[in-house]
């Protein structure tokens, strides 16, 4: 057989799945031994029995075959005949402190060698493991990182002698906790005979293997101890549970009962599909019947798809995206191509595709207007969405749509992974801070999913209005998530839905996109305050799954193992990156440390030594950050760890400056513009109060209070910020760039379902406002340090700061005027009454004869026309 012939039969990794040439290689497998030696020492049945087992294997519809001890060239002939790969486990003395000894190292790497020449370019090798289930007391006695490590070495040297060879390491729940990054999938020996915990843990470990694809490498049951109908009944619906969950295969142990171990022919398990004789138990049926469903169980239902993909000057890419989404695996969906406004080749691309309907925007009008254009015209019950320079999996749908029905959620979304044609450049993009990707509140439940890769019911988009036209390049996404979650919708995520996400190739594509991504969050602090801390840096409540760490590690994991290391479901809890030791990367930190110690060590030379060290932390964070980068064996260079520090250190400066320009420079939604200050002044209206009161004889609650005003604030468009359980405010309306309002309020239960409401007003500066202050103060220094001994009147420049300190005053009176008229204008509306407003600072008491007289001022026109009651 020709090498060429031999490359095109060998299996790869393809995302979260293997491929086979163009077909994807789902694994149907059996373990299969190991037996009694024979006279040569080789633990395998004759030829001849080997033979009839290969034949009756494939009538189970099984294309995979694992064995514990390296075969002889005669036994892949076989398999090669038969159509069967080879799973091969290399024994070695793992059951020792291997680590401890150097000549158990020594055997160790010996063993992996001499099955890694054994093998080399087989075609009906499928995969070496390097070691099948190290025992937990070992890998805690030598140190989990140290294994791993070692796991990793041992995968070198079997790519050292067949760079292609598959390679991985059985893994089992009690060393979960081991992550080996040179390893090319992830597997797991998985026993546990419940459905909804063996799902559970089918979607942790999904979330363990992340990006790389996931196999249940055994499972099995007992017929000694369980019986033949509990060995089919568990074994039929764990092959249905474990492709529902997006695995890339699954191996029943085992094909017979037959099994030699420690010397002896095991005589009491029984976990065999057939009897020692080969004669077939119940199970093989099912597991035959279920092999021939797999991968591709039906779905609860099958709702009509629109898929939408919006493009602007996408065609560099937009081919391979239309391409991959003519001959999805879904039955019933379109596709919907937005152009808004494009002037490259989108149009022509478009329309060498019969199955894309096109739409044309006559301008450019924004990512958000592009998706709701599509929205729109979406004939289907689910829309999903995917961007031009992406292209799909073809089981994209099929796992988005299922996961979606299955888990009650409204939106869902999966992973965008890197092309494997992409180039180096694009890997170490991927790896450095601020890339697309997924937050995830627990294994099932996400807080935000990716824009690239998503799907919504189309009724929940319109129930919340669909994506906001404020959003133009990007932040579309994470604005519609919080909404949708605000109206207490769920989002899930489909580990097996993925989509390739074709990366920024050269850097200064990169910075342009992390500036529109800091536009965006300078929107999504106006709509969402309440979700950025006072930099204007998101807040997230889950866990970040990305390439990228968003931190450095400085603390070791803890691993959960158990009393005396005896538990079965050993844990690994991460320490979070470190987000402290990155503010020293900030924009912030440069402006307010870096550059001011810089120019004043041009008055103070002494000040020289703490300029150069605030620089130097500052890149030696991002060095560390370039260290610990998880990048691609096969993606690495020289200098990608250089290159990936240096986006750390520009990142977060191009991204913050574009996010407080953004902030800066756009407008706010006045409190003045439902009236303007001067007629409300000249009418009257305004009258200057911290303190409001309103008589309430209806049992309106305090919440319902709040809720009113929260859902007028935004009919409006007011920013403002809840309460979140953490503020001693209950609402904090953000009037202008300058200052904003702090409402509080408080019941006062008067007897006979009479009670007032009271509300406290209490204005502040903005970040913006201090920052100007503060910028002002620093000038005015700086310029008096330099020149102030020539020109003592320089010093005149520092009254601009209570000058400025009073302008800003007189913008808090007026906006706590302005929401004193927007609560008394809603206080009518919910036909409540005001009572005495007392001047600043001054409590307030109620009285008889304030209630007696309140009833009366019903009938007033306007509540502030009122006199005192």
């Amino acid at each position: 057989m020709s090498d060429s012939s031999t490359e095109l039969l060998r299996v790869r990794t393809d995302g979260k799945f293997f491929r086979c040439g163009d077909a994807k290689f789902h694994i149907k497998g059996v373990a299969y031994g190991p037996f009694r030696p024979d006279e040569a020492g080789d633990c395998f049945s004759s030829p001849e029995q080997v033979a009839r087992d290969f034949r009756q294997i494939r009538e189970l519809g099984a294309n995979l075959v694992r064995v514990y001890y390296v075969p002889p060239v005669w036994f892949l002939d076989l398999a090669l005949q038969c159509g069967l790969r080879i799973w091969v486990d290399v024994p070695w003395n793992r059951h020792l402190c291997f680590l401890d000894s150097k000549s158990g190292r020594a055997e160790a790497r010996k063993a992996v060698s001499r099955a890694a020449v054994a093998c080399a370019g087989h075609p009906a090798v499928f995969v070496l493991s390097v070691v099948n289930e190290i025992p937990a007391d070992i890998v805690r006695w030598s140190g989990a990182p140290a294994v791993a490590a070692f796991i990793d070495e041992l995968v070198r040297i079997v790519k050292k002698v067949d760079a292609r060879c598959l390679c991985t390491f059985g893994n089992f729940p009690p060393t979960e906790y081991l992550r080996p990054r040179e390893i090319d999938f992830h597997c797991f020996n998985l026993y546990i005979h419940q459905p909804q915990p063996f799902g559970n843990y089918l979607s942790r470990l999904q979330m363990l293997a992340d990006s790389r694809p996931l196999v249940l490498g055994e499972f099995g049951i007992d017929t000694l101890r369980e019986g033949e109908e509990r060995q089919s009944e568990i074994l039929g619906w764990k092959i249905e549970s474990a492709f529902r969950h997006g695995v890339a295969g699954a191996i029943v142990f085992s094909f017979t009962d037959e099994w030699f171990r420690d010397g002896r022919l095991i005589q009491d398990w029984a976990f065999g599909l057939t009897t020692r004789e080969r004669s077939p138990k119940p199970a093989f049926e099912v597991v035959k019947k279920q092999f021939a469903s797999a991968p591709y169980f039906p779905l609860s239902g099958r709702p009509f798809v629109s898929v939408i993909v919006a493009c602007y000057n996408g065609a560099k890419t937009l081919r391979a995206c239309l391409e991959s989404l003519q001959n999805l695996n879904y039955p019933q969906y379109e596709v919907i191509l937005v152009d808004d406004g494009s002037s490259d080749q989108t149009g022509r691309i478009a329309g060498e595709f019969d199955r894309v309907r096109l739409i044309r925007h006559a301008g450019n009008q924004g990512l958000s207007v592009a998706r709701n254009t599509g929205i729109e015209a979406a004939r289907g019950e689910i829309v999903a969405f995917t961007d031009a320079d992406c292209r799909t999996d073809e089981d994209w749908l099929y796992y988005l749509v299922g996961d979606l029905l299955a888990g009650g959620f409204a939106g869902i979304g999966g992973h965008n992974l890197l092309p494997p044609e992409d180039s180096k450049v694009t890997a170490a993009v991927m790896v450095s801070p601020g890339g697309p990707t997924h937050v995830m509140l627990t294994d099932h439940l996400a807080e935000h999913i990716p824009g690239c890769n998503m799907a919504f019911y189309k009724w929940a988009l319109v129930e919340v209005g669909c994506f906001d036209p404020l959003f133009r390049k990007a932040g579309d996404d994470v604005d519609l998530c919080w909404r949708l979650q605000q109206h207490g919708f769920k989002l899930g995520f489909s580990p097996a839905g993925f989509v390739w996400h074709y990366r920024r190739s050269t850097i200064p594509q990169y910075l342009r996109q992390q500036q529109g991504y800091g536009e965006a969050e300078a929107l999504l602090v106006r709509r969402h305050p309440e979700y950025f801390n006072w930099f204007g840096s998101s807040l997230w409540q889950g866990r970040i799954y990305s390439p990228s760490r968003f931190g450095i590690i400085t603390r070791p994991p803890i691993i959960y193992h158990g009393m005396f290391g005896l538990g079965f479901f050993q844990t690994l809890y991460s320490a979070p990156p470190s987000l402290a030791l990155m503010l020293v990367t900030s924009l912030e930190y440069h402006i307010l440390l870096t550059v001011p110690l810089s120019v004043l060590s041009v008055l103070f030379p002494i000040l020289w030594p703490l300029a150069i060290t605030s620089v130097v932390v500052s890149l030696a964070v991002c060095g560390v950050a370039g260290a610990q980068a998880e990048l691609q064996r096969t993606k690495t260079a020289f200098w990608s760890r250089p290159l990936i520090a240096l986006l750390f250190f520009l990142q977060p400066i191009h991204r913050g400056w574009a996010r407080h320009r953004g902030r800066l420079s756009v407008r706010k939604a006045s409190l003045r513009d439902h009236e303007s200050l001067d007629s409300l002044s000249l009418q009257g209206k305004i009258t200057k109060s911290q303190n409001l009161a309103y008589w309430n004889d209806r049992a309106l609650g305090r919440l319902e209070f709040l809720i009113a005003i929260t859902k007028r604030l935004d009919e409006k468009g007011w920013p403002h910020k809840r309460d979140a359980g953490w503020s001693p405010f209950d609402v904090e309306i953000l009037g202008s760039r300058w200052c904003h309002l702090r409402l509080t309020t408080v019941v006062e239960e008067l007897g006979n379902r009479k009670e007032n409401l009271r509300c406290r007003l209490k204005t502040g500066w903005t970040l913006f406002s201090k920052t100007v202050f503060w910028a002002m103060a620093g000038v005015g220094l700086l310029v008096l340090g330099l020149w102030g001994a020539h020109w003592p009147l320089l010093g005149l420049l520092l009254l601009a700061l209570p000058v400025f300190g009073l302008w800003v005053a007189r913008e808090q009176e007026d906006l706590e005027r302005l929401i004193a008229v927007f609560l008394d204008e809603l206080s009518e509306e919910l036909n409540l009454v005001p009572i005495d407003r007392t001047a600043p600072g001054k409590t307030m008491t109620p009285s008889v004869r304030g209630l007696e007289a309140a009833p009366k001022s019903r009938n007033r026109a306007r509540p502030w026309n009122r006199g005192s009651t």
